[in-house]
């Protein structure tokens, strides 16, 4: 590392380019919502073919689609579907989309963010009082949301 560049010299500056990072706590927040509701839905759709039995262990069952829903949609495209909507999207300390390790790394953690109700709160806490905007599990792996930028 140069003497110049910091632990997040790939992200976007949040006092000379802070458009990246404008209403991004809330949009995460909507963008939670409308995944949580497509998650719900897939799991519902998934019911049948376990001959209903899924519903005495359908926490479970929501938990891997939703494991499985981030991380292939994070690995794809960087976002969930849900904040594709919302216009955001995650990069890494780098300033790169991510990849499948990353994708994998970043739902562990919010995995267990949410598993772990005061880590949740914690990270609720960064997302709305750091410059970034990053959760828990963002200052743990050096990403961060940001807004995506206009297409040319």
């Amino acid at each position: 590392m140069y003497p110049t560049q910091t632990a997040y010299s790939g992200l976007p500056d949040p006092d000379t380019q802070g458009a990246f990072y404008a209403d991004v706590p809330s949009k995460r927040f909507f963008a939670w919502l409308i995944d949580i509701l497509l998650i719900g839905l897939l799991s519902v759709l998934v019911l049948p073919f376990t001959l209903f039995l899924g519903l005495f262990f359908f926490p479970l069952i929501f938990m891997v689609i939703s494991f499985m829903y981030r991380t292939v949609s994070l690995a794809n495209r960087s976002a969930t579907p849900g904040m594709r909507v919302m216009a955001i999207e995650f990069r890494t300390a780098r300033g790169q989309m991510f990849d499948l390790p990353a994708a994998f790394l970043h739902t562990v953690g919010y995995t267990a963010s949410v598993t772990v109700f005061p880590a949740q709160l914690v990270s609720i806490v960064l997302m709305l009082t750091t410059a970034r905007a990053q959760g828990l599990t963002d200052h743990v792996l050096g990403t961060a949301a940001i807004n995506r930028a206009a297409a040319d």
